[in-house]
């Protein structure tokens, strides 16, 4: 099997990952002993993939595959072992995972309704974790993880890769060299023609396939619906919308290259116009952030509808950086005021965002996305459902954080 470099970057498409066979034992003594891994909830982010990317330079075995699907737990286990030669554990119930000590750390990647609770029960079991973001539902619950991950000492990294984008790196410095001048604007437009939770409807998924009430998690018992279960991010009793799942890459960047922390006011619309169905989630958002101490305001737009208007910009007194392209080997460019582009920006030194996570199991150091980095993309963003739910401007001395 290839064995793919660090610096090579892998999207978001993948196999997923439920009866246990396999059984590894180990636990993390030094620099080259095995970590044992398990993964919850691989659905169709790509994070196995990811994980078995850099396995054998990490010195990392996939122990367990956990889902609630358990069609896509078989596929993962497949996965693995057509890959890396060995068949993980398969199990439904992450409280399963959670129990074994010979897992070291785990990947949750699970609908985003389950993510608090998984991420406060595995660092206290003693787990390292990368966890998906967005990172929390809402400020209680974010309030009360957050304050879990830091008593516990554990390794955690927040899904939002962006930031360890060569090209994010490399804007970073460009922009702490003042060549831009002082940023007064940042916006993003990410549109597409239709919803991202269209394709992953399967009609005809049966009950019978899945665990429903393991998927249920804390959320009221209800009949099972196919939809529900394979689009549940087109509903927001799983999903808030794209303020949670797409600003938040977003945002994240913004805060990574400029040092910023948390916007000050938040005022958010948003509503379906085009694709009217049972699904609850807006397909059009738009987003102004304050940031007055950092000295620029802040605009995240998205529709469904078209795939036109796509842009990310920073914009400066001496010039604009274009941060559109997300791509490992692509760097941002600088443009003239007049939209002119004049070159790229620089390319920074960097490691793939899951490569940074093993690395940090072993060396104990903060990785690129903590916990507190993830604070700083939940706190905007749900201060944008906050300001959509409640229909006024969101301050942040409001919060009690």
């Amino acid at each position: 099997m290839r064995n793919p470099s660090r610096r090579e970057f892998i999207g978001s498409a993948a196999v997923a990952a439920v009866t246990v066979g396999s059984g590894v034992t180990g636990s993390i003594a030094g620099a080259n002993d095995r970590i044992n891994l398990a993964v919850l909830g691989v659905g169709q982010r790509g994070l196995l993939k990811e994980a078995v990317q850099f396995a054998d330079e990490s010195g990392i075995r996939i122990t367990a595959i956990c889902d609630t699907w358990r069609g896509r737990c078989d596929q993962g286990a497949t996965y693995v072992k057509e890959m890396l030669g060995y068949e993980p554990d398969k199990l439904i119930d992450y409280r399963d995972v959670l129990s074994r000590k010979d897992i070291d750390a785990v990947l949750i990647s699970t609908p985003d309704h389950q993510h608090c609770t998984m991420l406060s029960a595995a660092v206290k079991a003693g787990k390292d974790v990368y966890v998906e973001k967005p990172l929390a539902y809402d400020f209680d619950e974010l309030k009360k993880t957050v304050a879990d991950v830091r008593a516990s000492g554990q390794v955690v990294q927040v899904g939002t890769q962006i930031r360890s984008l060569p090209a994010s790196v490399g804007a970073r410095e460009l922009y702490e060299s003042g060549k831009l001048g002082k940023a007064f604007k940042i916006e993003q437009s990410r549109n597409s023609r239709v919803p991202f939770w269209h394709q992953k409807a399967r009609p005809n998924l049966k009950e019978s396939e899945v665990d429903w009430n393991l998927f249920l998690f804390n959320r009221e018992e209800r009949r099972f619906d196919p939809d529900v279960y394979s689009a549940w991010m087109g509903y927001r009793e799983f999903c808030l919308g794209v303020h949670t799942q797409l600003m938040v890459h977003f945002i994240d960047t913004v805060h990574y290259i400029t040092g910023a922390e948390f916007p000050e006011k938040v005022t958010a619309l948003a509503g379906t116009y085009v694709h009217k169905d049972q699904r609850t989630c807006a397909d059009s958002m738009e987003v102004l952030m304050d940031y007055p101490k950092d000295g620029f305001l802040v605009r995240y737009g998205t529709f469904f509808g078209s795939g036109d208007g796509n842009f990310f910009r920073f914009f400066g007194e001496n010039g604009t950086l274009n941060a559109l392209r997300w791509s490992w080997d692509d760097p941002f460019t600088i443009e003239e005021r007049d939209g002119k582009a004049t070159g790229p920006a620089p390319l920074g030194r960097s490691t793939h965002h899951m490569m940074n996570f093993f690395d940090c199991i072993r060396s104990r150091e903060k990785p690129s996305a903590d916990i507190e980095s993830g604070l700083g993309h939940a706190v905007a963003s749900l201060m944008a459902e906050k300001s959509i739910v409640e229909g006024r401007t969101v301050s942040l001395k409001e919060l009690d954080l």
